[in-house]
């Protein structure tokens, strides 16, 4: 059966890197969340954007990691890249980027967060898993926001 926009989740990164890291905050509850959308009928989407930041995040120091080499973190990721599939970056991200930073106040980091909310818009994707829902509320009309914990 073909996923449906509605049957699709975007993974943010901090989704992403609990439920790779066993020593991680909240590994459990990554892991079980995505297995019960999986379950469910969902397909998890992650950007390339959000496999930079994955490898970023495991390369520096952690209070539940000690850095990766980078062969080690090319090595991961690349694990990565079987279980998601990829919403492109491309001319229509940056035309609902700069769409959205003309239309919605943030600036600094924030640009981060946009650029996901444009790339789901431009992938037809409606939701984002993140446990950073703090960093997302400004993009509520536009997106669903599935928090890792209630």
């Amino acid at each position: 059966m073909a996923t449906t926009a509605a049957d699709q989740v975007f993974v943010d990164t901090n989704i992403v890197v609990f439920s790779s890291v066993p020593a991680a905050p909240l590994h459990a509850e990554a892991v079980q969340k995505m297995q019960a959308l999986r379950l469910a009928g969902a397909e998890l989407w992650f950007s390339r954007q959000i496999l930079r930041e994955f490898l970023v995040t495991v390369t520096r120091p952690q209070t539940f990691l000690q850095p990766l080499s980078g062969a080690a973190a090319a090595v991961e990721a690349a694990k990565l890249l079987a279980l998601f599939a990829i919403a492109e970056d491309g001319p229509a991200v940056t035309t609902n980027l700069l769409t959205l930073c003309a239309t919605i106040p943030m600036g600094g980091k924030q640009i981060h967060d946009a650029n996901i909310v444009a790339t789901m818009q431009a992938n037809g994707i409606a939701k984002l898993l993140t446990h950073n829902t703090a960093d997302f509320t400004r993009f509520q009309s536009l997106i669903t926001i599935l928090p890792l914990v209630p």
